[in-house]
């Protein structure tokens, strides 16, 4: 049998340049959107929450038909760059979105913000369901993928990064032209980078190998009920659902605690470069984890470090300045972690379902990334609703209000006791998954054929390889 091939770091960097823009799209709305519609335009803490809710909850049906018919177009022409390139027109609806005309502000200014948030969602899936779906494609090994999605978090974290420092630092005054200054700006790192992503997946292919959906096309229903009957999958993706909304929750609410809690607005680009820097470097040691261990290990000692994080963050300002940015450190670690391991493992069950006649790779991450958009979305919108239940009041630009005391509790509970129950259930779902445990990945790597011991390897088809 043929041995699984291992992708070229040019075609790799390629692919993963990709990621640059997608974490552009992912962090900047996630960030600053819900200040941005209750510090300037003038929205109420609960609308705003529903403005950043109601987009994604169209994700939720438009994702697994994206990934349906992301499959029916790879067993018609042989791959998925069709849909892929047209994820190149959302520099269009993320200038938009920021670029809110001055007469609006209050309901008319979230109406605008959350269609130009719906345009925006549509056109990232027609670009992420493809994309992710890469890797499932590819005739690679298990250790593979994950070097896949290593260079693939690299440059996402690279994307995060350059947007969680630079917009905040470009929207300091917190006027409406200069959020529709920083968008403009950043909309051309989106559109380069979905170009070179283009050139790297049909590189990828082209040198590693493209596997066809299977010949019987699936009705969306019938994926999405297969995709869910999959116990491995089932549990991979409840963890990342509850380990998004942590997350998102965290960077919608960073803005917020640095305002209000330490009281230095300034800080947010301090916080966020302490997060995303570490998650750039710590990529090769989550690599070796898994090698040693297992990605479902690393994966639950990353969700542990979050959870950590965030209840030594309760002290407020009383943990100082100093201390706060080692703990920030730390989670930014494990967010690397928390991002490698789930996504490469999410290639492992489908490379398993696939054996099985189960579903096709585009189904799954269509389910996925349908899976993630809620998760993006639930977590900014949780935070909202703390705030609102507590009596935050939301301004326009140029003016202050002085916030109470259960606002300004529920400020800090709400970033770090909250994410760190959502990370509870997160981890409580993954202990779930077994598929390493099933190959014999948990403690060690073995070098011994699945096939051998009647367990299915995460290839599915071929004993894991080194």
């Amino acid at each position: 049998m043929t041995a699984p091939a291992r992708a070229r770091t040019g075609d790799l960097t390629l692919y993963a340049a990709g990621s640059v823009g997608m974490g552009l799209w992912v962090t900047v709305p996630g960030l600053l959107l819900l200040y941005f519609l209750t510090q300037t335009l003038g929205v109420p803490a609960f609308l705003a929450g529903a403005t950043l809710l109601l987009p994604k909850l169209v994700d939720i049906v438009v994702h697994p038909l994206l990934g349906s018919r992301s499959d029916r177009q790879a067993r018609r022409t042989g791959h998925r760059r069709g849909m892929l390139r047209w994820g190149l027109l959302l520099a269009v609806a993320w200038t938009a979105m920021f670029s809110v005309p001055g007469g609006l502000t209050g309901t008319s200014a979230a109406l605008w913000v959350g269609g130009c948030y719906i345009a925006g969602n549509l056109l990232f899936a027609c670009f992420q369901v493809p994309y992710l779906t890469t890797p499932s494609d590819l005739r690679i090994g298990y250790h593979e993928r994950t070097r896949v999605f290593l260079f693939r978090m690299v440059f996402l974290t690279l994307g995060l990064l350059a947007a969680g420092v630079s917009a905040p630092s470009l929207v300091a005054s917190g006027e409406r032209g200069a959020y529709a200054r920083m968008a403009l700006l950043l909309a051309g790192g989106l559109v380069l980078s979905g170009l070179l992503a283009v050139r790297g997946v049909r590189r990828l292919t082209d040198h590693c190998g493209f596997k066809p959906p299977g010949e019987r096309a699936h009705s969306v229903r019938e994926d999405v009920r297969a995709a869910w009957r999959d116990r491995d999958f089932r549990a991979l993706l409840l963890s990342y659902l509850f380990t998004g909304t942590t997350t998102h929750l965290f960077l919608a609410a960073l803005p917020f605690y640095t305002q209000y809690v330490l009281r230095d607005r300034s800080l947010t680009a301090v916080l966020m470069g302490a997060f995303l820097v570490p998650a750039t470097v710590v990529g090769p040691l989550w690599l070796r984890v898994s090698r040693r261990t297992g990605k479902q290990r690393g994966l639950l000692i990353a969700q542990g470090m979050f959870l950590a994080g965030s209840l030594a963050l309760l002290p407020g300002r009383a943990l100082g300045t100093a201390a706060t940015l080692g703990v920030v450190v730390v989670m930014g670690a494990a967010f690397a972690g928390l991002q490698l391991f789930a996504f490469s493992m999410l290639p492992d069950v489908v490379a398993a379902a696939e054996a099985r006649g189960a579903a096709d790779a585009g189904a799954y991450t269509g389910v996925w990334t349908a899976t993630e958009a809620t998760g993006t979305a639930v977590g900014p919108y949780v935070y909202a609703a703390v705030l609102a239940a507590a009596g935050f009041v939301s301004t326009t630009e140029g003016t202050t209000v002085a916030q109470t005391d259960p606002a300004l509790r529920a400020l800090l509970w709400g970033f770090t006791a909250l994410p760190a129950v959502l990370m509870g259930i997160a981890l409580f779902f993954q202990r779930r998954y077994g598929l390493d445990r099933a190959a014999g990945r948990i403690s060690a790597p073995s070098r011994t054929p699945a096939s051998t011991t009647g367990l299915p390897s995460p290839d599915g088809h071929r004993p894991l390889s080194p």
